[in-house]
């Protein structure tokens, strides 16, 4: 994690939960669950300490290893939105225990999750490592931060072409690592390339050890 001033509080959230996975396991969600009759394994869970509301040095990793980001957020009268957002390894940086960053590059200028943010909020990250078949969800709030051109510089990755209009940072409430079923596995593109050029490069010396061995059987023989 960085070594910043801290960004955040560690109550995003102002409220009277009893356990932190409260503010997804709403009483209409705990009565599905009794229902359908997953709920005292989720009771067994909350009482063994719920989920965890700091990055950890574990999420922290996995944080930093990731190439895209699913962000969800809603308006006013509840209407969800998931926005994309990638870039290359490290583009979204832990600022502190409670709090995620990365620079908000310009695009299609829509604005839809900024002004959701104006009226809730409350956001939701989503991180898929498809490679490794894992996901994290993270619940928390978001904001805009424009004007700051400290902030952006610290948090825009180094190299990578494209311009950063303002930064969003988010506050850690709870976060969950749920299983991997279902999720297929798929491999980035430039991890392909790096393993096939591992692959080629070891085969050239096998071949040219063969080539040597062929040689010196050769001249033996002869």
């Amino acid at each position: 994690m960085d070594d910043a001033k801290t960004y955040s509080s560690d109550q995003p959230y102002s409220s009277d939960r009893t356990y932190s996975s409260d503010l997804a396991f709403t009483p209409s969600v705990k009565a599905v669950q009794s229902r359908k009759g997953s709920r005292r394994a989720y009771a067994r869970m909350e009482k063994g300490g719920s989920w965890q509301t700091r990055i950890t040095e574990d999420l922290a990793g996995f944080i930093a290893a990731q190439t895209s980001v699913f962000l969800a957020t809603a308006n006013r009268e509840g209407q969800p939105y998931i926005q994309h957002r990638g870039g290359p390894r490290g583009f979204l940086r832990v600022l502190d225990h409670k709090t995620i960053g990365f620079a908000d590059f310009a695009g299609n200028r829509q604005f839809i999750t900024q002004g959701n943010l104006a009226d809730n909020p409350k956001a939701h990250l989503f991180l898929i490592d498809y490679a490794h078949r894992q996901r994290v969800k993270i619940w928390g709030e978001a904001r805009m931060v424009e004007g700051d051109a400290s902030l952006v510089a610290r948090l825009m990755p180094d190299g990578y072409e494209a311009r950063p209009e303002q930064a969003l940072l988010f506050t850690v409430a709870a976060w969950d690592a749920n299983c991997q079923q279902h999720i297929p596995q798929r491999f980035e593109a430039a991890d392909v390339a790096a393993t096939l050029i591992a692959r080629d490069r070891r085969i050239e010396a096998l071949e040219a050890e063969i080539e040597r061995l062929r040689q010196a059987l050769s001249a033996k023989e002869s």
